[in-house]
């Protein structure tokens, strides 16, 4: 008996030290001489000698993080993420990280300083570029030729462009090619098909290329980049899937955003997308990842690649959203509250208390008190001249969604309605009025009508309304601007007057 088992064990370490184990997936140098190796089988091993050939590339990708930077008390802010980034970055040479969009538009701290405080957090985070999403076009194209003069980092979008002259608008790149520890990697930028996800008074001069458009301007960039030397490409698309998950991904969910060619025809390597606020890691039917983390600073993607050196074939090891809960045990970062020090002046009028709440408020709640807001506003300044029937239009309320009870200060409300979207006097015949905005099966449509006037809505009549740009500028509503109550005056305000009056105390 003692002899079998002795002979067992005997065994077992023999096939324990014979079987080749991989070292850990990462170059011992990066400078790397494929010349001086040989493998026929694409198996990661030299052929003569049997070095390991395979080099590790981590990418780590935020999207939709919408200004959530310091902590409030329904999110965390991004010190413990900013922590968790330095180390991952600290630990390989050859560790990339890049944005798929949407990072300003959301939060008191970044609205309040037009995207700026974000920005210089990704300098210090050394961030290789960032893919524009739609609300990056909220404060208009200015405030994004700003943020490029001040980013140390490229802004990717190789699909937006300026209407009159059909030239590249000049704060966009197509792609960046960067040297990472001996490999090259190129980087791809577009937005998806969003653009009436964007006030359309903000984005007058330029236009998305989406479609065929922009899959032919995909695949001419990824060739571009494999003629520069480019050894991996990586898709940072502002569009996204609808789902949450892991697992597969089929060429027909893929459709409505992304031609599966791209990945067919091995145009790109990996997709790190954004727009949907949806956590995902999933692979399409040729073997390509599409990842992106929920948004508003829930979770990072990450994804590390194994690239052969010698045969430039490559795999995925692990594709993967990191939750930022699990970040909780990590020491704060001092970069966020030198930020935040730096910016104070900028950032004082959101502590400012602008009320009391008696009690949790919907979102819904909210959106039917704008609108009602829109229109005591509307007759109040157009009223002797018009007979205004209904304010209201598409009111959308962000992060939280609602509005917790107790002290309510001005951050609060410019996080529920972030919008710089103005005030508008508009008319509209009878018929519109009640298909777009009565009888509206659009859920986001909220509105405040005398029923006077509204419940014998004649089709052929003109009407008088007070919306926002958002719904003013979007054509399918058919509605002719007449007047604008007044620049910097957005719903926020109007919520923080009604407070400050009293509302929502009782």
């Amino acid at each position: 008996m003692k002899a079998r088992l002795a002979l067992a064990l005997a065994l077992l370490l023999f096939l324990l030290c014979s079987c080749r184990t991989a070292p850990p997936p990462q170059a011992p140098s990066d400078t790397v001489d494929p010349l001086a190796h040989t493998d026929g089988d694409d198996n990661g091993y030299c052929d003569d000698c049997g070095e390991y050939l395979l080099i590790s590339l981590d990418f780590y990708a935020i999207n939709d993080l919408h200004g959530v930077f310091d902590d409030t008390n329904t999110s965390d802010g991004v010190d413990e993420l900013t922590t968790y980034l330095r180390r991952a970055a600290s630990l390989s040479s050859r560790t990339l990280l890049l944005s798929s969009g949407d990072m300003w538009q959301g939060s008191s701290e970044s609205n309040l300083t037009r995207g700026r405080i974000i920005t210089e957090w990704m300098n210090e985070l050394e961030f290789v570029s960032m893919t524009l999403g739609n609300h990056e076009f909220d404060w208009g194209e200015e405030a994004i030729r700003e943020n490029a003069a001040l980013a140390e980092f490229p802004f990717l979008a190789l699909n937006v462009f300026v209407r009159d002259t059909g030239k590249l608008a000049d704060y966009c790149t197509p792609s960046v090619l960067l040297e990472c520890g001996g490999v090259q990697v190129g980087v791809i930028g577009a937005v998806g098909d969003c653009y009436s996800s964007v006030s359309g008074d903000k984005v007058e001069e330029v236009y998305f290329a989406v479609g065929d458009a922009l899959t032919e301007l995909v695949k001419a960039e990824s060739e571009k980049l494999r003629a520069e030397g480019a050894d991996l490409i990586v898709y940072s698309l502002h569009d996204g899937y609808a789902r949450s998950g892991s697992g597969s991904i089929s060429s027909g969910e893929l459709a409505s955003y992304y031609d599966v060619e791209l990945s067919e025809g091995g145009y790109v390597d990996v997709v790190f997308e954004g727009h949907t606020h949806y956590d995902y890691a999933r692979r399409d039917p040729y073997g390509v990842y599409h990842v992106q983390n929920g948004g508003y600073n829930s979770s990072v993607a990450h994804v590390e690649i194994l690239l052969n050196y010698v045969t430039n074939s490559s795999r995925v090891r692990k594709a993967e959203t990191v939750d930022v809960s699990s970040m909780q045990g990590l020491a704060d970062d001092p970069l966020v509250d030198r930020l935040l020090d730096q910016y104070a002046d900028d950032l004082a009028i959101g502590s400012r208390v602008v009320g009391v709440n008696a009690e949790r408020r919907s979102g819904n709640a909210l959106r039917q008190t704008v609108a009602e807001l829109y229109l005591a506003a509307g007759r109040e300044e157009w009223g002797d001249e018009y007979e205004i029937a209904l304010g209201g239009g598409f009111l959308s309320v962000r992060n939280p969604g609602y509005l917790a009870a107790g002290e309510v200060t001005y951050s609060m409300l410019q996080s529920l309605f972030p919008f710089d979207n103005e005030l508008v006097l508009c008319s509209i015949r009878g018929e519109d009025l009640i298909r777009r905005f009565l009888e509206s099966d659009n859920g986001n449509y909220f509105v405040a009508c005398d029923p006077a006037v509204c419940d014998s809505i004649d089709p052929a009549a003109t009407y008088y309304v007070v919306v926002d740009t958002y719904s003013s500028s979007y054509a399918p509503n058919r509605l002719t601007e007449i007047a604008r109550y007044g620049a910097d005056v957005y719903a926020r305000d109007l919520l923080a007057a009604y407070m400050q009056a009293g509302g929502f105390a009782d």
